[in-house]
């Protein structure tokens, strides 16, 4: 006899999918949908939390730019995007944390197989409660896998088969006791984190990998280098190498799901929270709090 198994239990979640909003994890594919199968999804991802969304346009807006760049139909308006939104977020309690995802992917393959059919490009919105990380900091390491480049790998677009990769190589740091890793490009460079953008501080200057085609630079990345900038910090884009980290004075990520956090050792060397990672922070959380959600 076969096992039943437990649903498994999810976060309270709001689905808008074929004309109108389901409450919780709402089924959106089947076998023989072309995603679910060969991994032709795109997406992004907002945060909704304080009574802020900052940059959720930005996101919207990439999630069309990364349909286009897969070879999907990006088939709903960024205004359309933002207005079902807002309407999904005031669903939820007033303060709650959140996850904001829109999604494309191809239903059908053009002819049954490997090849997707943009004309039968599919989309839904997930809203669902996502706890907002603390900043108690990371222990990160070397990855020993590495970020692909655009000859082998839809790099140009935030694409759902990119993942499984940045998955293994956080598995594998955590088999070994830590809770991030650096990724490197195929040249040897440090691309970014298993799951976010990458700075590190010295002698009082901020570097940051410089988009090479190899990782997405992200909207919250971006967002961090303006403010920092306009705040009188010197940032520096640069080709770094995991020696830079390994001597760094300072390292933290910036990301959507935990917007700016801090890490405290890499490797066996142990650091602190730092100034200029403080100040970052900060800065982010201004902004996000200087424009409030639409009512």
């Amino acid at each position: 006899m076969a096992e039943i198994r437990k649903p498994i239990e999810y976060s309270p979640s709001w689905i808008f999918f074929e004309g109108k909003w389901h409450d919780g994890n709402v089924p959106i594919m089947g076998p023989r949908t072309h995603a679910a199968w060969l991994g032709s999804v795109v997406f992004d991802g907002a945060r909704a939390f304080e009574g802020v969304a900052p940059d959720l346009d930005r996101h919207v807006a990439r999630a069309n730019q990364s349909a286009i760049n897969f070879g999907l139909k990006p088939v709903v308006d960024a205004g359309t995007w933002l207005t079902l939104a807002n309407e999904g977020i005031a669903r939820f309690a007033p303060n709650a944390e959140l996850y904001v995802r829109p999604m494309y992917w191809a239903q059908n393959g053009a002819g049954g197989g490997v090849l997707f059919d943009p004309e039968t490009t599919n989309w839904c919105l997930c809203i669902y409660e996502a706890p907002m990380p603390k900043p108690v900091g990371s222990a990160i390491t070397l990855s020993p896998f590495r970020r692909p480049t655009a000859e082998c790998a839809p790099v140009e677009a935030k694409a759902a088969c990119l993942y499984p990769n940045n998955s293994r190589a956080l598995a594998e740091a955590a088999s070994r006791g830590f809770q991030n890793a650096l990724m490197l490009d195929m040249l040897g460079n440090v691309a970014e984190f298993g799951n976010s953008n990458v700075f590190m501080a010295k002698d009082g200057v901020v570097f940051t990998p410089v988009p090479n085609g190899t990782f997405l630079n992200g909207i919250t990345r971006q967002r961090v280098i303006g403010l920092l900038r306009g705040d009188g910090v010197t940032v520096v884009e640069k080709t770094l190498r995991y020696a830079d980290f390994l001597a760094a004075d300072e390292i933290f990520s910036t990301g959507n799901f935990a917007k700016v956090a801090p890490v405290i050792r890499i490797d066996a060397r142990e650091l602190k929270p730092g100034p200029l990672y403080t100040r970052a922070r900060k800065l982010y959380w201004d902004f996000a709090h200087a424009v409030k959600l639409a009512a």
